[in-house]
């Protein structure tokens, strides 16, 4: 493999380019007529344009980007996560045109694809999933049955969704009817399919993932968990590896049951289980991403691996390097999604200039970026700026290591997450260890980030007052 051409933009972009340079590998972006002059285009060994803006128009033309690669000489695609990681289509077309598709075969992104046939096809190795109704459903009358058997509270989820679209939680029996509504619209509106399924509601869960690879010749690894609930919207904000509450026992268990999630749809590369976690620890099988995770950095941090590199390698038709037993947990790491979006304003997406952008630096700190100081951020994509990652031997130091970063991270222009995440990583509920996918709900409210921020703005002010009347104490004696 001589040539990557790297289906995507941003911090994703770069983040695969870093591993192909380091494997002596040449690079190919791709990129819309606004990306023109981003980062990832300057990093790559070459760059062509593929459409306007819009994604539609370019990040999403995956025949257009099957003909660049071609025309290129490029061996491969990595399609980072996002736009057409996950597009069966797409990876079949490449396979087709003796192009290597950095991730699974398309089988595996199509079974994996609905959560329907996800559940079927991992029913077999009795892994455990949150009692429900397995077949698609639209009828609202034939629904409410189901769920009045399952009983309240129900999760009304879109078969072929994501994100948090086309999900509803309903109480109560006098609800759901409009709530099936709304969730058959949305998935509709969202994916074109408005075939949805009910499931029990589980209360208060915790949303943990592992990190799975597998290679082509039978050898499936768990890298361990990582807990991904302090979501905003259903989508995550605030990820870590490890787990404050898994046992080393309930570990082995979960990461076990995801190799046999893998194993039942012939897995390929980097995938990710998700399940949830109840207060009794019981764990859910949720669904399977078939691609690299935004939150991937955390995983590789504690277990000393390159997920790209591997991914990589195992694409080439390698043996995986490394066996289940050389794998180790060392230290513990946080990550920050850093948004250009106002916690202030329901997390609505901030679009501006980034008049000043400068990241922190320091030992136990990555920071996997995809801006510069003086670039517009386009209203056409994901707000994602970078993710913030802070690593520590031990939980406590990690976050506070954050905490230093967070505030040595100077953004002006639009605003970010970057407050957020410093109320979350101060909260108590957090640094104890003892929440779960609720704490958004429960812990945060615009009038709290205000009141912070304020504290804050007056101690620094305390500060540069002290240091003025330090100043003015000292004798300067005239000059000889």
């Amino acid at each position: 493999m001589k040539k990557i051409v790297v289906a995507n933009r941003g911090e994703i972009a770069i983040r695969v380019m870093k591993t192909a340079r380091k494997m002596g590998i040449k690079t190919v972006a791709v990129y819309s007529t606004i990306d023109r002059n981003a980062p990832h285009v300057k990093f790559a060994d070459e760059a062509v344009c593929i459409g306007e803006a819009p994604s539609s128009q370019s990040y999403l033309q995956g025949s257009k980007i099957i003909e660049v690669a071609k025309s290129l000489g490029a061996d491969a695609i990595h399609p980072g996560y996002g736009f057409l990681s996950e597009n069966a289509d797409f990876a079949e077309e490449a396979e087709k045109n003796n192009i290597i598709f950095i991730g699974p075969k398309s089988k595996a992104i199509k079974i994996m694809g609905s959560k329907l046939a996800a559940k079927d096809a991992v029913k077999q190795y009795n892994i455990p999933m949150v009692p429900g109704y397995d077949e698609a459903i639209t009828d609202i009358e034939k629904a409410k049955e189901v769920a009045t058997s399952i009983g309240f509270p129900i999760l009304i989820k879109a078969s072929a969704g994501g994100g948090g679209k086309g999900m509803r939680v309903v109480e109560k029996e006098a609800d759901f009817e409009s709530q099936m509504d709304r969730a058959i619209s949305e998935a509709v509106a969202a994916f074109g399919d408005g075939s949805v399924f009910i499931e029990k509601y589980v209360a208060s869960p915790r949303h943990i993932e592992i990190q799975v690879m597998a290679d082509s010749h039978g050898n499936i690894l768990y890298l361990f968990e990582r807990e991904c609930s302090v979501q905003r919207r259903h989508q995550k904000v605030i990820e870590e590896a490890p787990s404050s509450v898994l046992t080393p026992e309930l570990r082995k268990q979960m990461g076990e049951a995801a190799v046999l999630v893998a194993k039942s749809c012939d897995y390929l590369g980097a995938g990710t289980v998700e399940f949830l976690l109840d207060e009794n620890n019981n764990f859910y099988f949720l669904e399977m991403n078939t691609r690299l995770q935004v939150e991937h950095p955390v995983t590789e941090i504690i277990s000393g691996v390159d997920l790209v590199e591997m991914q990589i390698q195992v694409a080439r038709g390698e043996v995986l390097s490394i066996k289940q037993e050389d794998l180790k947990i060392k230290g513990h790491a946080v990550e920050l999604r850093v948004y250009a979006e106002d916690p202030l304003n329901d997390f609505l997406p901030s679009v501006g200039h980034l008049d000043v952008y400068q990241l922190p630096v320091g030992e136990g700190i990555r920071v996997d970026n995809g801006f510069e100081q003086g670039m517009d951020i386009p209203i056409y994509y994901d707000p994602m700026l970078s993710k913030l990652i802070a690593y520590g031997a031990t939980r406590e130091e990690a976050i506070q290591t954050m905490i230093q970063a967070i505030d040595n991270y100077k953004v002006e222009g639009v605003s970010t997450t970057l407050p957020f995440g410093k109320f979350v990583f101060e909260h108590e509920a957090f640094r104890s260890g003892n929440f779960d996918t609720h704490f958004v709900k429960k812990y945060y409210s615009v009038e709290k980030l205000k009141e912070q921020t304020l504290k804050e703005a007056q101690i620094a002010a305390m500060v540069a007052l002290q240091q003025y009347f330090k100043d003015q104490k000292i004798v300067r004696l005239p000059i000889q």
